[in-house]
């Protein structure tokens, strides 16, 4: 039976992504095997999830850092520190290619991956691998349908005195064409701490290189701004696409409402960073004891921003 007929509707040939992990659990059951279709079928159908999907994630904390894997395969890794602040290297996409830059090539070397830091914290250049974000703690690391990493770092400046904290919540999921990380994180003065207004700044990401709008990509905002002019703007996303090993691949960021100086404005650049920047204009003074919240989801997508539906994506997200 390939085909389960509910409600005047066809559900078929699911079965052909469940895999070898489904096939061998069913096997053990008994299961006779010409029959999974029909019951791999009726699990998705009814969310009967005991024997296939509750494993789809799975994360392993090592020495440095924890691993994300999608249905046995690596998606991330988190490393506890880079140059002087946590990353996550290498975020692969969902055509199974690495998205972000190697690290250490080309210019801008502390242009990381995937990162959080800003150039100029009580005078202290985070951005340019001054000071020290010190990963300091797990407070969850879990798989499952989804991926959930909770981490607590400390912000010390050039003296090694901690500005801050950060308390920082990564849920990692997935589709058929995309693959995304909603980051929301929290930052608490443990000083009176100013954030300078400075483009050097501040949640990025380091595209693939040969996806850049300089080797024929594309940038583009919610309100169409493309390429250079993209700049500088206030926009709840932005999407930049390229070629990446042969296929048309994108990294957008989606700027939540609950975010710090919601939309936020940019500092994408046409060679391939990446970054959202609420200091880009304005300063912001924090006593000690005051929070920041900053909320985004990355994601990491098949074809250009029409064809990955991007605009439907920000309107489920922000919800």
């Amino acid at each position: 039976m390939s085909r389960l007929l509910v409600g005047g509707g066809l559900v078929h040939d699911k079965i052909k992504r469940l895999g070898d992990l489904a096939r061998a659990r069913l096997n053990r059951k008994g299961i006779d095997m010409r029959r999974i279709p029909f019951y791999a079928a009726l699990l998705l159908l009814t969310g009967a999830t005991g024997l296939v999907g509750a494993d789809r994630f799975t994360v392993e904390k090592t020495d440095d850092g924890a691993i994300v894997k999608l249905d046995g395969k690596l998606f991330t890794r988190y490393q506890k520190l880079f140059q002087n602040k946590p990353i996550l290297h290498p975020v692969i996409g969902p055509t199974g290619k690495e998205m972000t830059r190697p690290l250490g090539e080309g210019d801008h070397v502390h242009h990381s991956s995937f990162w959080f830091t800003h150039g100029n914290v009580n005078g202290t250049d985070f951005w340019h691998k001054g000071g020290r974000i010190e990963h300091k703690e797990f407070l969850a690391a879990s798989g499952g349908k989804t991926a959930t990493l909770k981490t607590i770092s400390s912000w010390k400046d050039d003296d090694g005195k901690v500005l801050g904290e950060e308390s920082r919540v990564m849920v990692f999921d997935a589709n058929d064409k995309a693959r995304w990380i909603d980051v929301d994180i929290v930052f608490t003065a443990k000083a009176p701490v100013t954030f300078g207004k400075t483009k050097e700044g501040s949640f990025g990401v380091r595209m693939w290189p040969k996806s850049t709008v300089k080797e024929g990509g594309t940038i583009i905002n919610r309100e169409g701004k493309k390429n250079g002019d993209a700049w500088g703007k206030a926009s709840a996303w932005v999407d930049y696409y390229g070629d990446v090993k042969g296929e048309t691949l994108g990294v957008a960021i989606l700027n939540h409402p609950g975010s710090l100086r919601h939309p936020t404005t940019w500092h994408v650049r046409t060679y391939g960073l990446f970054a959202a920047n609420p200091f880009m204009k304005q300063e912001l003074k924090l006593a000690a004891g005051e929070k920041i919240t900053l909320k985004h989801r990355v994601v990491f997508h098949k074809g250009t921003t029409a064809e990955a539906g991007i605009a439907d994506m920000y309107e489920a997200y922000k919800k």
